[in-house]
């Protein structure tokens, strides 16, 4: 896929009458995906081919209430300022919602935008807990809360018998929070993190970090492709650290990306995705129709894209296009999604309506079919 920097992609207009559709002006949904570097391009294909299909579904199944329904793209490339302009833009624009973004130091751009201007946002992906600095009414989230996705990992280092955990860390809001969430899990259970600056360390320089301090693991808290994949290549090559795991909660192995940069060396590297242990039949359906239209596997974020569009579709013709009454709609959402229920609650230290109950598992590749995911680990 290429990306202008104004990308928009959207759905036709006009809907014929039918018999189940009648012709009327569309409704807008804004969506902000990741489609250029330095953004990751991957799962921003996944996130706008999930959204996209939702749509097709919407208006095949007649639209909101005979409106067909439309999105319109706006290319964040993993940046906040970019992110919160489009937010003007689209709000000046008329979009009764906004939808999307995966990068949650982005999302937490645009979220404040939106919050700002009273227009509601279905934040896909991002799992930074503070979204917003203050609570608000305007913004509602379908990914995990991070502190609940990285605590789940926890408990898994622990399982697995590692209490010596090295992180490879970059400087962000999100690195820092997730550090700081895995420190605060595992000290009181006996566990050590060791952060390792990024900034100042070379990926070769990492290897005799993690001997000197006896690491049993090592989590890439760290940008994709760069550095993660030097960091896996320089850790694998070096014999000392031959029983080392490397972890990367934040997800990087779950793109097809990772096996082609980094063949049978990115195998059995957990990770964090939102799936259930069995997808039911909405769920299996979506994963038929995305594999074919990615020529690959759908992604947990494929499927975060598609419960978006479902969601405020629902919202959308049970309570019209008004952006306050849809607001005032989160707590009453109930939207059976390809993962489960959706529903929205106040969560303690969360500062949107969260989807509380998203499945999580600890995953990775598998070392004898690395297109094979395996289940290590669920929460």
């Amino acid at each position: 896929m290429t990306a202008t920097e104004d990308l928009e992609v959207i759905q036709p207009t006009q809907a014929k009458t039918d018999g189940s559709r009648t012709v009327g002006s569309s409704v807008q949904i804004g969506a902000l995906v990741p489609l250029t570097r330095p953004g990751w391009v991957e799962a921003g294909q996944h996130l706008l081919a999930g959204l996209e299909l939702a749509v097709r579904d919407v208006n095949d199944a007649g639209g909101i209430v005979g409106r067909p329904l439309e999105l319109v793209v706006r290319d964040t490339a993993a940046d906040p300022h970019r992110a919160a302009a489009a937010v003007d833009e689209l709000a000046r624009q008329g979009v009764a919602a906004l939808a999307g973004e995966y990068h949650s130091v982005v999302a937490r751009a645009a979220a404040a935008r939106a919050d700002a201007l009273g227009l509601p946002f279905l934040c896909s992906s991002a799992v930074l807990d503070a979204l917003t600095e203050q609570p608000t009414e305007w913004v509602a989230r379908l990914a995990p809360a991070q502190s609940r996705g990285w605590q789940i990992y926890a408990d898994f280092l622990l399982s697995a018998g590692h209490s010596r955990i090295a992180v490879a860390a970059e400087s962000s809001v999100y690195w820092a929070s997730g550090a700081r969430i895995l420190r605060d899990y595992l000290a009181p259970r006996g566990g050590t993190v060791i952060e390792l600056d990024m900034r100042v360390l070379a990926p070769t320089a990492v290897c005799d970090e993690l001997v000197d301090h006896r690491a049993t693991a090592l989590l890439l808290l760290v940008g994709h492709p760069e550095p993660a994949v030097p960091i896996v290549k320089s850790v694998r090559r070096d014999q000392r650290l031959a029983e080392i795991m490397i972890g990367a909660p934040a997800g990087q192995p779950e793109f097809a990306e990772w096996t082609t940069l980094l063949g049978d060396d990115g195998a059995a590297v957990p990770f964090l995705r939102y799936l259930p242990e069995r997808l039911g039949p909405l769920g299996a359906r979506v994963e038929t129709v995305l594999r074919e239209r990615l020529a690959e596997a759908p992604s947990f974020v494929a499927f975060e894209g598609y419960d978006t569009v479902a969601v405020l579709a629902d919202v959308l013709r049970s309570h019209g296009t008004d952006r306050t009454r849809t607001a005032e709609s989160w707590p009453r959402v109930a939207v059976e999604g390809t993962r489960g229920q959706i529903q929205f609650s106040r969560t303690p230290g969360i500062s949107v309506w969260q989807w509380a109950w998203t499945p999580i598992q600890v995953a990775d590749r598998d070392p004898a079919e690395p297109d094979r995911f395996r289940v290590l680990h669920t929460g």
